[in-house]
């Protein structure tokens, strides 16, 4: 009887949760195909699944037009732009009975969206077609699909009814192919849920067969020496991850023969960036769409086909570079459906330069050309391109090369201040050396700068890892042995409106809010003795049309920095300089700047803070067996108290160490923290603490299930005599629906940071405050876990209990190891400057609620769970209600007992 109340309270929460309506969807009204498109591929019935998917892939690569009715954008003055994005994912592919006729499941994604600077939110509307039906046909190229989709309107979802045709889908493809056609509505055009007809293509690359890379002539050899590959693959992941900077020459004209597409777009591109890589391993080519953008920040949005070239190519081994055949997107007329891929006349190269320099940090460099003359229509001058400086350094092979580091040096003997015994300065741990500094002349603030180490001696900085990629096989140990070590910097300096830095002045008319931003190479000398480094810096000239070249930058800037002592009692900031060695008649000189940031030696605090967090882990750990284990002797000893232990709360506290052991959260300290193992050197120290920390958790959860099952065996024995069931319903009906209402606010306050946080910020940085589901839900059962007396406190209530159920180890000694991490909270936020996300072992801000209001209430609460514990345990479980309840739950037992004694 008991065991099939539980089990059906289990069943009834499972099905509520999997089959809450939220989930729950209508089936769609059913449309008939024959009716709109027998005429295109008719229908014919499936007779088995064909798993060659080489057949009819998916599309990502999709441009649109139309359909304003429901992906219309807000306009606003402040808008920036808008991007439309297409896919087209085939689900399921079933042969019928006529040949070369396939039924075809698919799922159909249009989007549509807008920045808008001012208050930097995202705008997005989204039309989704999650399972369109029809028929393909090979020999023709005809698709016909029907079905009914979704689109976000007036905060809620309106239905669609609409037909999809496409036109040139074939199980092959080249650089020229074109899959195009439209979808139309189905729905009455005075309907809400009414669109106008939308015009489609895709970029197809199903089997794709390359027909043009053998055309790309004109691919010289590179000027400097360049890196070899024998590995398509690491070309098209370098390719996909790059953002390339365009260099136009001195003599093009912007509204004629500047760039591939002249002056018809009005602007003239600055970057551009290639998207939709496909390799070919076996035959050493690739096929790739290549963006022109006017900003870089358009990077991770869909292609215009205006400003979209389609190109494949080859490595070329002999010349060690890639060569490609470009082509254009051409339009016919208004509809994209009209479009095709013509004019293949332009070439690109693309190398890997192997030496590195101040002058030269691009990891890719490369040239655009017209194979037309001069007087043909479509010619333009040849465009350099190459990486963003340092957005990739230290791709194998490539080394670094300094050469100012004679005049840093020089610098550096008139300028460093003299050794101080004792003092110990950074030694070359990567964020103990760079920063985000203020930018100062005099007392005015003009912007701000931040520092990248990118080199130290011959290793490579990997700002993801945060340790030091060798491109060698020589070691820094050598130059922090030696205490001066030879290291590389990138300085992005922020300006302000209107400040002039040389021949540049700030833009005070830009209503976007984008500062203007200065890049400096620097490399110089840095003295671990005395933590002063000296760097020569080298800037590019700003020019209008992006020329440039090794003589078109300024390399007469130099920069100090003064780190201040590890050991240093107090912190101090860090303080340097930056100034121009130029004539002050010089129309590149700029004034003296002050940089300053505050010092925090972040990788140096994180591992002290970490190995206390691991001894702190291992002592809970420890502690919660000994309580456990102090319980288990307790019961026991004194059996008779068995019934009056609460299974729900043992149930809640098996599962706190069960549910880390199956998803193996203990270990997510080690899996996160790739940077730490880098700084650490090691993986063993880490790994030997996590099987420790494992194996505890495994003992205490092993506790955990003995003392249940000796409380529920206890319980089956003692059977209704006591009413100990009845007490345990009552607890499970207010416990539950209590902590799933728990469960309820936290995820709406989940989704409401979502929806004011998101809309807040258009960038997010990994920091433990931003809020997602799975982090809300981790929280909350944290609190759960904290709050673990609760049903106790119940069960002596509903039982009128006076026996001691709990030992006064277990529930004093667990609500202290609950306890503890929101104390040592307080004191970590109140005492470190930094806190390095995912480097938490203890008191892990995702695996409960923390912050000052919350370490100040749960340990509130905990202690006063404990003190009600203590008191129903000496006075009876009732002693807390009001006295008048007690009264009456007397009075209901007197004549039953005044009963028995007369009979």
């Amino acid at each position: 009887m008991v065991m099939g109340f539980y089990s059906t309270t289990f069943l009834f929460l499972v099905l509520s949760i999997v089959f809450s309506p939220t989930s729950v969807s209508s089936s769609p009204t059913q449309l008939s195909y024959s009716d709109h498109c027998a005429s295109i591929v008719p229908e014919s019935t499936p007779t088995r699944p064909e798993f060659t998917t080489s057949r009819l892939t998916s599309f990502s690569a999709g441009y649109f037009t139309g359909g304003t009715a429901i992906l219309d954008q807000n306009s606003s003055s402040y808008s920036s732009g808008f991007s439309k994005s297409l896919t087209f994912r085939t689900r399921s592919l079933h042969a019928t009975q006529t040949k070369g006729v396939y039924k075809v499941e698919a799922l159909l994604i249009l989007a549509s969206d807008g920045t808008y600077y001012y208050g930097e939110n995202l705008d997005r509307r989204r039309s989704s077609f999650p399972r369109l039906e029809g028929f393909w046909s090979e020999s023709s190229g005809e698709l016909c699909m029907v079905g009914v989709g979704s689109v976000s309107s007036n905060g809620g979802k309106l239905r669609l009814s609409a037909v999809l045709k496409l036109s040139n889908v074939k199980n092959s493809s080249n650089i020229t192919d074109l899959v195009t056609g439209t979808l139309a509505s189905l729905d009455s055009s005075d309907d809400s849920s009414s669109f106008d007809p939308i015009s489609i293509f895709f970029i197809p690359v199903m089997n794709y067969k390359y027909s043009l890379s053998s055309s790309s002539t004109g691919c010289a050899a590179p000027e400097t020496p360049s890196l070899s590959t024998n590995s398509m693959k690491s070309i098209c992941s370098l390719l996909s991850s790059e953002q390339l900077e365009l260099e136009y020459p001195h003599n093009c004209d912007p509204s004629r023969n500047c760039s591939p597409f002249g002056g018809n777009i009005g602007y003239l591109p600055q970057f551009i960036s290639i998207r939709e890589v496909h390799c070919s391993e076996d035959e050493e080519k690739l096929h790739v769409m290549v963006k022109f953008q006017n900003n870089s920040y358009d990077y991770y949005r869909t292609f215009n086909p205006s400003t979209t070239l389609i190109a494949e190519g080859s490595w070329d081994g002999e010349k060690t570079r890639l060569c490609l055949v470009a082509c254009r997107i051409l339009t016919d007329g208004d509809s994209p459906a009209d479009s095709r891929i013509g004019d293949c006349s332009i070439r690109l190269s693309l190398t890997f330069p192997e030496i590195l320099s101040i002058r030269n940090r691009s990891s890719v460099v490369g040239e655009i050309w017209s194979s037309k003359t001069v007087n043909d229509t479509g010619f333009f001058s040849k465009i350099v391109f190459r990486s963003l400086w340092n957005r990739i350094p230290g791709i194998p092979g490539q080394r670094y090369e300094y050469t100012e580091i004679q005049r840093a040096g020089k610098l550096l003997l008139t300028k460093k201040p003299s050794e101080k015994k004792g003092e110990t300065y950074p030694n070359g741990y990567p964020s103990d050396m760079q920063y985000d500094m203020s930018v100062r002349r005099s007392r005015h603030q003009m912007g701000w700068a931040y520092l990248q180490l990118i080199t130290l001696g011959d290793k490579f900085n990997d700002p993801y890892v945060q340790h030091l990629n060798s491109l060698e096989e020589s070691s820094v140990a050598v130059a922090i042995e030696s205490k001066t070590m030879n290291v590389s910097y990138r300085i992005s300096l922020t300006l302000n409106p209107d400040v002039k830095f040389g021949d540049i002045i700030a833009d005070s008319s830009n209503f976007s809010g984008v500062q203007t931003e200065v890049e400096i190479s620097a490399e110089g000398i840095y003295d671990a003795k005395t933590g002063f480094l000296c760097m020569v810096g080298c800037r590019k000239l700003s020019s209008s049309h992006q020329t440039y070249s090794s003589d078109s930058m300024d390399c007469e800037i130099l920069v100090n920095l003064q780190f201040p002592p590890l050991n240093s009692k107090n912190r101090r900031d860090i303080k340097g300089s930056m100034e121009s060695t130029r004539e002050k008649s010089d129309t590149l000189y700029f004034e003296h700047l002050d940089l300053s940031a505050y010092s925090f030696y972040g990788a140096r605090q994180s591992i002290w803070r970490m190995d206390f967090e691991v001894i702190m882990v291992l002592i809970s750990h420890t502690l919660s067996c000994v309580f456990v284990g102090l319980q288990i002797f307790y019961v026991k000893k004194h059996s008779n108290v068995l019934p009056s232990v609460s299974l729900l709360m043992l149930v809640v506290l098996t599962l706190g160490y069960m549910i880390p052991l199956v998803l193996n959260i203990e270990a997510l300290f080690l899996g996160s923290h790739d940077w730490q193992n880098g700084m650490l050197e090691s993986r063993g120290w880490l790994k030997a603490h996590e099987v420790i920390v494992r194996v505890a958790t495994m003992v205490i959860f092993l506790l955990q299930v003995r003392l249940l099952q000796l409380t529920w065996a206890a319980k089956l024995r003692e059977g209704h005599q006591k009413g100990s069931w009845a007490a345990e319903k009552r607890v499970l009906y207010l416990a539950l629906p209590s902590y799933i209402a728990g469960c309820l606010i936290a995820l709406f306050f989940n989704r409401r940071n979502n929806e004011y946080g998101d809309a807040g910020s258009s960038y997010s940085f990994p920091d433990y405050q931003q809020h997602s589901l799975w982090g809300n839900l981790r929280s909350y059962a944290g609190l759960v876990l904290d709050g673990f007396l609760f049903p106790q406190i119940l069960l002596n209530i509903f039982s009128s209990s006076t026996e001691k159920a709990l030992s006064h180890s277990f529930y004093v000694g667990t609500t202290f190891v609950r306890l503890l991490p929101h104390t040592y909270d307080l004191y970590r936020a109140h005492n470190n400057a930094i806190s390095v996300n995912g480097s938490y072992i203890y008191a892990n801000p995702g695996a409960d609620f923390y912050s000052t209001a919350w370490d100040v209430i749960i340990p509130c609460g905990g202690l006063l769970f404990c003190a009600i514990i203590f008191l129903q345990q000496r006075f009876g479980g009732r002693c807390i209600v009001p006295k008048r309840f007690r009264e009456l739950e007397t009075y209901e037992k007197i004549p039953a007992v005044s009963c028995e004694s007369d009979s």
